[in-house]
């Protein structure tokens, strides 16, 4: 059964390279960290909420939002298989009712503050950005050729992509939930601008990415997702 469904567009997303321990008390019980090229990789990553429904049902003034998070890869052993997915640290909305309904539902870490975005497309030139919080001091923009890659296999889009389940860690048990979407296209980046308060936004445990340069930036197209109902593992 579907929680949720809707699309995910103009994914910005911005990699560090961390170490794994700063993360460890993050981590849900039966799950283990997920690497890149034998990395650690957390991302910011930015992207619109469109003709969002739940439980089939569209929500007055909630069908289309931002959301900005902080997340990081993890992966599951069952039946003879690896489940990849994240974990998030931090989710972004602009509105109330959508932080109210992740965090009681799905014990997710929703905060609900001001957002907005800017998309311009041209004929080469596609420009994104978020930016978020009081006076909406951070923000993220990327300016790339406007034109759309396949992904490629065993890249680092590959894997911030491919991973299909969300783990959510409350108390002892963990939620999981299934986030399925077709194979993802990608832009060329050509210009980025990046300014984050990293402690105010996500606490002194990630203050240090505010001088630390990124690992990799990304811009995904994104698709129509579905999001099945949770299980407790």
């Amino acid at each position: 059964m579907n929680f949720l469904t809707a699309e995910w567009r103009k994914l910005v997303i911005i990699n560090y390279e961390v170490d794994s321990q700063i993360l460890e008390k993050y981590l849900p019980n039966g799950v283990e960290m997920d690497f890149w090229d034998e990395k650690c990789l957390v991302s910011v990553v930015g992207f619109m909420f469109l003709n969002t429904k739940l439980l089939g049902f569209s929500v007055p003034f909630h069908r289309d939002f931002e959301e900005v998070n902080l997340r990081f890869y993890v992966k599951k052993w069952e039946n003879q298989q690896w489940k990849r997915g994240v974990v998030f640290i931090k989710e972004m909305v602009p509105k109330k009712a959508l932080s109210f309904i992740a965090n009681t539902f799905y014990k997710e870490h929703y905060e609900t503050l001001p957002m907005k975005h800017q998309i311009s497309e041209k004929a080469e030139e596609l420009v994104v950005e978020y930016s978020w919080g009081k006076n909406f001091s951070n923000k993220i923009k990327l300016i790339a050729k406007n034109n759309q890659q396949k992904m490629i296999e065993n890249s680092d889009f590959e894997f911030i992509t491919e991973h299909y389940f969300g783990y959510t860690k409350n108390g002892n048990k963990t939620f999981e939930y299934e986030v399925t979407h077709p194979k993802w296209k990608n832009y060329e980046i050509l210009n980025s601008e990046i300014s984050i308060n990293f402690e105010e936004c996500y606490g002194k445990d990630f203050q240090f990415l505010q001088q630390q340069k990124p690992h990799s930036i990304l811009l995904a197209e994104g698709s129509e997702i579905e999001v099945k109902t949770k299980k407790i593992l």
